[in-house]
This record gives C-alpha cells, structure tokens and sequence, in this order.
C-alpha cells in the first residue's frame, strides 16, 4: 500500500503537467477584396485604342479644315474655341479614384482635383492648339470650371502642354456659355483681346457649341455645322446627355 502511495505521489507532478498544449495557429488575414471594375464607359475612355484614334482623328480632321477657314485672313484677327474637359484636358483619373470608392461627382472633390492640376492631355489637343497658333490664330478656352478654380485650370493647361491666349471660366450664375462666346467676338472676354472671328469650336458637349441643345439632336439643319466648323469629341462618361429620356 504504501508503494502504491509513493508511486501515486512520483506519478503527481507528470500528471499536473498533462499534454503540452498545442500553440493556437495565427488567424491568416482576410484577402484583400478585389477592387470593383471601372464602369465600361470610363474603361473605354482609359485603356482602348479606338478611343485614342477617335480623339486624334477629330483633331486632325479639325486642323485640316483649320487650313482652310484660316487662309487669307490677317494673323491675331481670328479664334478657335475650345471646351476644358475632357476636350483638351483628360480627367479620366478623378473620375477612376470616384469610382474606387463608389462615389460619384461632388463639388469637395472636384475642387481638389483641380487644385491638383494633375489632368493630363487629350490625344491630338495639344499638336492642334500648336497648329491654331502657327496659322496666326489665338486658342481660346470657355470652360464651366468655375471662376475661383481658374488659376489652377491655365496652370493646369500649361503644364499639360496646351498654349492658350485666354481661358473664360463659368462667372457665378453663367452655365450658358453662349454669352462669353459673344464677349470673344465682341472684343469684351478679357483686356487686350480685341474682337476676334470665331472659325472652330471644339468640345464633347453639344452646349459647347453655339445656341445648341440636346433639343436639336434630330434636327440635321441644326447638326451641319459639324465637321465643318462643329467639332465633337467622344464623352460615354458624362454631359448633358444624361438627362434625356428613351421614348
């Protein structure tokens, strides 16, 4: 009995310790979530060839009539007009990091991207603005940035290569831009600008052309101008568009 006991007792301290317990494994992180894809428009616009041939064929077909509009007329007296976004500048990037967070277009974040000036150039602007200069015309920029975002537009324009006499940005309550199309051919858009005969208007919004709506867009009297003096530059992303409605 008492061998039992002092068995028992040497057998104690083994027991207490009992099996090793086993190390708990880490928790493997979770895998990252996969970004969701870039709406098809928006990819069209950033990645494909055919949106790249589109843009330079448009302006090259522009500078081609630019040669013809242009002859005979005295270098400084004349104009082509151009649109900001996505006509000569490339915002694709803002409207990428909108769509990583799901989010769309707000006026904070637009400011921000403008103050950036990280816009890049539209194929084929810059090389046409060159040529507008060249033939003694001055490049002439109406935008619907607004006013207190101008500076960091023209530097933004600068940097991204395109050569501009005047940028006209949207004065409070001005979306129409119809009057400061009128003050560049007045001689009023800006001190030292004298009047000045508009040949071309560029743009990816119909109302980036004179007194014209999305109302007009079965109208082929109203639409003849295009490919003459009317240039359009592809947008699926977004314009005035938007709001029409299917039948």
């Amino acid at each position: 009995m008492a061998t039992t006991r002092l068995l028992l007792l040497a057998m104690a301290p083994l027991a207490a310790c009992g099996t090793p317990a086993r190390p708990t494994p880490a928790t493997a992180p979770a895998p990252a979530a996969a970004p969701a894809p870039l709406p098809a428009p928006l990819r069209w616009m950033r990645r494909s060839a055919e949106y790249r041939a589109l843009t330079r064929q448009i302006y090259a077909f522009a500078a081609l009539r630019l040669d013809e509009l242009a002859r005979g007329r005295p270098a400084g007296s004349w104009a082509v007009i151009l649109d900001a976004d996505e006509t000569v500048l490339d915002n694709s990037e803002y409207e990428r990091r909108r769509a990583s967070v799901d989010s769309g277009y707000s006026d904070a974040s637009w400011a921000m991207w403008v103050r950036e000036r990280a816009a890049g150039v539209i194929p084929g602007a810059a090389a046409f603005t060159v040529t507008v200069r060249r033939l003694g015309g001055r490049v002439v920029i109406v935008t619907n940035r607004a006013d207190s975002l101008c500076a960091d537009t023209r530097a933004n324009l600068e940097t991204a290569g395109i050569p501009t006499d005047v940028v006209l940005c949207m004065p409070p309550g001005e979306s129409d831009k119809n009057p400061r199309f009128e003050r560049v051919q007045h001689g009023t858009a800006a001190p030292g600008l004298s009047a000045l005969t508009v040949v071309e208007w560029i743009g990816d919004n119909i109302q980036d052309f004179p007194r014209l709506t999305q109302d007009v867009r079965g109208d082929t009297t109203a639409l003849a101008e295009f490919g003459r003096r009317f240039f359009v530059l592809p947008n699926p992303v977004y314009g005035s568009w938007e709001r029409n409605q299917e039948p």
